[in-house]
C-alpha cells in the first residue's frame, strides 16, 4: 500500500526557527535529541547548516522503547559515521548523567581554548534541539532535577526559547521542536506521525494505522526490530494473516470487535498502544 500523505508546518514552528537562528551565535554546543525508535527520521536536514563548526552532542532518547539489539546496531552505525551517541530515557532518568558529563566535557574543551587566548572561563552555552515531542523538555527537567520547562507526550508543547542554568558549568537553551519546512520524505513523515512527533492534524489516523500494520509485517523478519506479530492477535484477537492479512481488513475486524465498528477509534487505539510500548519494544528504523 502507498504511504499516506503527511504535511505539517504550523506557524509557531516557523517562528521558532527564526528565533533559533538569532540565538545560534550565542551557543557553543548543540545537544541534539532524537527518538530511539526513529533516529534517522528525527534528524533535522538543516542541522549541519546550524552547527557551523560548533560542538555537537547527539542524545538518543527513549532508549527503553527499542530492543538492546537495535541500540547496539545504531551505536555501531553512528560510530562508523564518526558520531558519538549518548542513549537515555529522560522520563526515567537513565543515561541523563552521561548527557550532563558529555556536555561538561565539551565545555572544558571550550574553556581550555579560552584560557589559551587569555580569556576567562565561563559556563558552556548549550542549545537543546530536536523535533517536537522527542523529549527535550523532559531531558532538561531531569538535568536540572526540577520541573523548569513544560513537557508532555504530544507535539508542540514548548513554544518559546528560554535559558536554564545548570550548576556552574552549563547554561541550557530549550528550543521549541523544529520541523523542516516541508516533509519531502513521506516514509520519514509516516514514522514521525507514528511516534507522535507531529500533530494529528497533519494526517489521516486510519491510513497511518494501516501503514503501521504494513510496516510491522515488513519488519517482522528483522529480530532487532522487536516486532512480534502474534502479539497483535493476542492483544486484539485478530490475526494479521490469512483473511485479515490486509491492514484495512484487519482494522475493520478489530473495530468490529473492540470499538463498535468505528475504525477511526480503533486506529487511534492501535497507535496509542504502540506509543506506550503495549505492543513491545519496536524499532521503526534500523541501519541499512
Amino acid at each position: 500500500m502507498s504511504t499516506p500523505t503527511i504535511q505539517w508546518y504550523p506557524g509557531h514552528i516557523a517562528k521558532a526557527e527564526q528565533q533559533l537562528k538569532r540565538h545560534l551565535d550565542k551557543v557553543d554546543l548543540v545537544i541534539e535529541v532524537r527518538d530511539a525508535r526513529i533516529p534517522l527520521a528525527t534528524g533535522h536536514p538543516h542541522l549541519n547548516r546550524w552547527l557551523k563548526g560548533k560542538q555537537h552532542l547527539l542524545v538518543i532518547n527513549r532508549r527503553d522503547m527499542v530492543t538492546a539489539a537495535a541500540r547496539e546496531a545504531w551505536e555501531a552505525w553512528f560510530k562508523a559515521q564518526g558520531q558519538r551517541t549518548v542513549w537515555c530515557d529522560a522520563k526515567a532518568g537513565t543515561g541523563v548523567k552521561q548527557v550532563q558529563q558529555a556536555a561538561i566535557r565539551a565545555g572544558d574543551q571550550l574553556n581550555e581554548r579560552r584560557r589559551n587566548r587569555g580569556m576567562r572561563p565561563r559556563p558552556v552555552r548549550a542549545l537543546t534541539l530536536g523535533f517536537p515531542n522527542v523529549g527535550k523538555s523532559a531531558l532538561i527537567n531531569r538535568l536540572v532535577r526540577q520541573k523548569v520547562v513544560a513537557s508532555a507526550r504530544r507535539a508542540g508543547v514548548t513554544r518559546t526559547l528560554r535559558w536554564v542554568r545548570l550548576g556552574q558549568d552549563l547554561d541550557l537553551l530549550d528550543a521549541p521542536g523544529v520541523l523542516p519546512p516541508r516533509l519531502d520524505d513521506q516514509q520519514a513523515a509516516l514514522r514521525l506521525a507514528l511516534c507522535d512527533d507531529i500533530g494529528q492534524a497533519a494526517y489521516d489516523g486510519e491510513l497511518v494505522a494501516q501503514a503501521f500494520l504494513q510496516l510491522l509485517l515488513g519488519a517482522a523478519a528483522q529480530a532487532a526490530a522487536g516486532v512480534t506479530i502474534p502479539l497483535l492477535q493476542e492483544r486484539y484477537g485478530i490475526p494479521l494473516s490469512g483473511e485479515t492479512a490486509d491492514p484495512a481488513l484487519w482494522l475493520e475486524a478489530a473495530a468490529a470487535r473492540h470499538t463498535s465498528g468505528e475504525t477511526a477509534r480503533m486506529a487511534q487505539r492501535l497507535l496509542d498502544d504502540f506509543r506506550k510500548s503495549a505492543l513491545g519494544s519496536i524499532a521503526l528504523e534500523l541501519p541499512a
